[in-house]
């Protein structure tokens, strides 16, 4: 289809289409936030094309943001022409009049003086320029010369093959000269296990010594970063499809874009990825990695080198193939797959070769962790200054930085890294210098305090270790360093030595080599018993023997060094007191018992991202209640007010595609209000059921109901089945008889089977999902082709549950949602308290106003209910009626939390009759177009 140009305010924005009037108004509203550098809260029905209003909005405003900087740059390099500094904001983020505008000259400072340094900053400016078009121009040229000749992969192919095996005979050849060498110094350690020995530690290093290698090999890959936009969401399969639409937009053939991922998305080497988790393979990476350096760092004594362990380093780890995969990359718009696809024919590295492609990219996409999480986006080399961020599917963004930030550990890990680092230190320790051995010093105490507090004793099992006191106690972080006998330990230095070091690293490998580590003991203690203590290690390090295991039977994935979740502790632990707490569980044992670190203020980790951005774009289906992204993440951020820029858009359904109804009570006349005290009333159970059961002899296709919570919804269908309501439901929505279930076994399996009868409900295990949705969709689509008395089929989900999120109930699959009640959040929960009074204290609020924490537990229960109802609702030309089934929604305040595009036409029914005959009229009138 032929591109439709559109122009609004002056702006030409293209489009693959006509596109709606809320899209235009949407992209002529984001095309002003960035010019403006300001944080928009985008809010755009599922069905309205937000992505691609997002793609040509954005990419429209990159593309005239390139253009004026390229006729700023061409002004300033004219003859005759030089920098001025006009007061405006300045398109060239490297120009001296950004920098040196914000420094203050020395009063009474002399003329001569002044200009002098202006024309300086002048002359450097315009260097600066110079270099950086020859360096655009020399990309431009690489990438055509790479567009004109494909046969550079393959040539850089042989030559790498070349190279393996010239280096493959040079190592044989240093082998078999070294093959006399004494081994007099190291007698008393194992081939390979000096790797296992932490280095010399200088605790005021900026940086490790082994890294200067690595910096001198990539300096030839630094570039400028350009401005360009970072598109984040939640999953790779969203990120997939986001790539798929700007493939199709008009900006697909021009874009240089850049997909970002995990090892476990883009590793192409097979040893690596064999691994049986994700950090075993960011450690295994590491170590090959640091072979190479090694390999070509100094040479080493000989004595070491014959007893060190041959490494191999990765294949596709080579600096000339990954920047041949970087030009790849940019030519084209290339997707996960691709990447993969490309990385092994030219036998480079996707991981790393998109990283590289990261400076010269014009939209990077990546899950939104990658971004929020500090020390993930320096890995990556992400640099936001001066950059845009979209952040799209942003409904629960607060809780995924808060999920980022806090962490848990339990006793068992607590125990057994004391154990593996007391063996480590014992090994090791005459060899460790002082530096080393005094901070494995400190992590030993550290670890016995935090199983002290808990109730235990460092050198007893967990397992068997009771507690005389159960129950959860939360502290302030400064009240649990002093309540643990470590407030005179300095985290900060302790944080800076673990990562430094990479001792968590050493220790998985000592772990991994020796299998069961024991305490020394004298030959004739080892006929003894084992004591409790060395009975606790054997558990924790023996693995399952050969015999053990049946043929066939795959092997539970390894766990990674306890010690590594452990770090992430202990440098949450370096928070500002009064933006986190602490949460002693204590649950029954030892090892069940855990510290879990409860980040209260995420705005703490937002504030760097909108400080350093030039622009902020919060996007999603569904916002509403926006208050949250205002009071708690953008105004703790530092952002003003003024700032931040609110759209909202209706949706592109006609008004009469839509029929929301709120339900005060029931067929007979029961008064529905589903709160924990009422909601078990045998009463409400029936009424809930009687009402089901009318919505399914007028709705035809598939009903999708939410229940409050999985215990809740267990509760009802067993009440159901007791009184003969889900019989009566099975007259006309599809429900399973016993014999049924004898002829088609592989069918059953897809559903919940549920006494005699049997009815679609959401599995609490994630990999049956796919076949409860598919079972789901067959039945609709046979009942509706068969025709008779079924005449579709009634789907039991769970707010919050697996299918309130991301599942699409389009068309047949979603002609009602209803909705059981409000689902609040436990308001016992003693995070959910602390975050109430965190609230409470920080936020201002005038008289008479409902204090902030209480407006959190009801935006919360309102954005778990907007996610679900937006289900239905998919595209142009569906339909959907949405049932709210308790009379607090009828509130002022509850109804002005819902989205726009459902506020305004929500019809408010008292009684069951009236609703009932709404709902009766309005699907009968939507399907005689389908009967006709």
């Amino acid at each position: 289809m032929a591109d439709e140009n559109q122009d609004m305010g002056g702006v030409h924005f293209p489009f693959p289409f006509p596109p709606y009037p809320i899209q235009k108004d949407f992209m002529a509203e984001l095309y002003k936030v960035l010019e403006a550098g300001k944080i928009g809260i985008f809010e755009s029905p599922t069905g309205t094309g937000k992505s691609l209003s997002l793609i040509c909005g954005a990419l429209s405003w990159l593309r005239d943001f390139e253009q004026k900087r390229l006729q700023a740059e061409a002004h300033l390099l004219a003859p005759g022409s030089g920098p001025t500094c006009d007061g405006k904001n300045s398109l060239l983020s490297s120009s001296s009049c950004q920098e040196s505008s914000g420094t203050p000259r020395p009063a009474g400072e002399p003329d001569w003086i002044t200009e002098f340094v202006q024309k300086k900053e002048e002359r450097d400016l315009v260097e600066r320029l110079k270099e950086e078009q020859a360096k655009r121009r020399k990309r431009e040229e690489r990438l055509q010369q790479v567009c004109q000749d494909g046969r550079l992969r393959f040539a850089a192919k042989r030559m790498k093959q070349e190279e393996e095996e010239t280096e493959t005979l040079l190592r044989l050849s240093r082998e078999m000269l070294a093959g006399g060498m004494g081994l007099e110094q190291l007698e008393q350690l194992e081939c390979g296990e000096e790797e296992l020995v932490l280095a010399e530690y200088e605790s005021d290093e900026e940086r490790r010594a082994s890294r200067v290698d690595e910096d001198e090999d990539e300096d030839d890959l630094e570039e400028e970063h350009i401005t360009k936009i970072y598109y984040c969401s939640r999953t790779h399969s969203q990120l997939a499809q986001f790539i798929q639409e700007v493939r199709k937009s008009p900006f697909g053939k021009e874009t240089r874009l850049v997909s970002l991922g995990s090892r476990q998305n883009l590793c192409v080497n097979e040893d690596v990825k064999s691994l049986s988790s994700v950090q075993l393979m960011n450690d295994r990476c590491v170590d090959m990695q640091r072979s190479k350096h090694e390999k070509n760092g100094a040479v080493e004594d000989k004595s070491k080198r014959k007893r060190r362990k041959i490494q191999t380093s990765c294949p596709f780890h080579n600096h000339e193939q990954m920047q041949l995969l970087r030009d790849e990359i940019l030519l084209e718009v290339k997707d996960m797959e691709q990447l993969v696809s490309l990385g092994k024919e030219a036998r480079a590295c996707p991981y790393y070769g998109s990283r590289f492609a990261i400076p010269a990219a014009q939209l990077v996409v990546l899950p939104y962790p990658m971004l929020l999480h500090a020390a993930t986006r320096q890995a990556a080399g992400i640099k936001l200054q001066g950059q845009v961020v979209i952040i799209d599917e942003a409904h629960n963004l607060i809780d995924t930085i808060t999920s980022i930030y806090s962490t848990e550990v339990n006793g068992s890990q607590l125990c057994q890294a004391h154990s593996q680092l007391l063996q480590y230190m014992e090994r090791y320790g005459k060899r460790l210098k002082a530096k080393n051995l005094m901070y494995i010093k400190q992590i030993l105490y550290l670890l016995e305090k935090f199983v002290a507090v808990l109730g235990g004793n460092i050198k007893q099992n967990p397992s068997t270790q009771s507690l005389l006191q159960t129950g959860s106690e939360l502290k302030s972080i400064n009240d649990f360093l002093f309540q643990s006998q470590i407030d005179n330990i300095n985290l900060f230095k302790v944080q800076r030595y673990l990562e430094k070091s990479m001792i968590s690293r050493k220790l998985f490998g000592f772990t991994e080599r020796f299998g069961v580590v024991l305490p020394s003991v004298s030959a004739s203690q080892e006929n003894r018993s084992l004591d409790g203590f060395q009975h606790f290690l054997k558990s924790l390090q023996s693995g399952p023997t050969e015999d053990s295991l049946e043929e066939g039977q795959a092997t539970a994935p390894r766990p990674a060094s306890p010690l590594m979740h452990i770090e992430a502790f202990l440098a949450a632990l370096t928070t500002a007191n009064q933006d986190g707490r602490v949460i002693l569980s204590r649950q029954g044992s030892v090892g069940q018992s855990s510290l879990k670190f409860l980040l209260l203020n995420p705005a703490v980790h937002f504030a760097q991202v909108v400080k350093e951005c030039r622009a902020v774009v919060i996007a999603g289906g569904t916002m509403q209640p926006v208050s949250d992204f205002r009071e708690q993440l953008l105004a703790c951020s530092g952002v003003d007010a003024d700032r931040v820029v609110e759209f909202s858009c209706g949706h592109v359904i006609p008004p009469d595609n839509i029929l929301p109804l709120i339900i005060c009570s029931g067929p007979s006349n029961q008064q529905l209000e589903f709160t924990y005290q009422r909601r078990e009333l045998p009463q409400m159970m029936e009424e809930t059921g009687r009402i089901l059961c009318n919505l399914c002899n007028v709705v035809p296709g598939g009903v999708v109901c939410f229940f409050p919570s999985y215990e809740y919804l267990r509760q009802v269908h067993a009440h159901w089945d007791k009184t003969g309501l889900l019989a009566r439901l099975s007259v006309k929505k599809k429900a399973s008889k016993p014999r049924l279930r004898l002829r088609t076994q592989s069918f059953v399996a897809f559903c919940c089977v549920a006494f005699f009868l049997q009815l679609f409900q959401e599995p609490k295990k994630a990999s049956q999902v796919e076949q409860v949705l598919m079972a789901y969709s067959k039945c609709i689509t046979g009942c509706s082709q068969e025709g008779g008395h079924l005449t579709g089929a009634l789907l039991l989900s769970v707010v919050g549950g697996k299918m309130s999120e991301g599942i699409n109930f389009s068309d047949d699959l979603g002609r009602c949602v209803v909705m059981v009640g409000m689902p609040y959040p436990n308001i016992k929960s003693p995070e959910l308290q602390e975050k109430m009074a965190y609230l409470n204290q920080i936020i201002p609020r005038t008289q008479g106003q409902v204090p902030p924490g209480k407006v959190l537990v009801e935006n919360l229960c309102m954005k778990a209910v907007n996610q679900s109802i937006g289900r239905a609702i998919r595209h142009q030309r569906d339909f959907a009626s949405i049932v709210l089934l308790d009379h607090r929604y009828a509130r002022p305040s509850v109804l002005a939390k819902l989205p726009a595009w459902i506020r305004d036409r929500v019809e408010v029914k008292a009684t069951f009759g009236p609703a009932f005959a709404a709902l009766r009229k309005f699907h009968r009138e939507k399907s005689l177009p389908r009967l006709v």
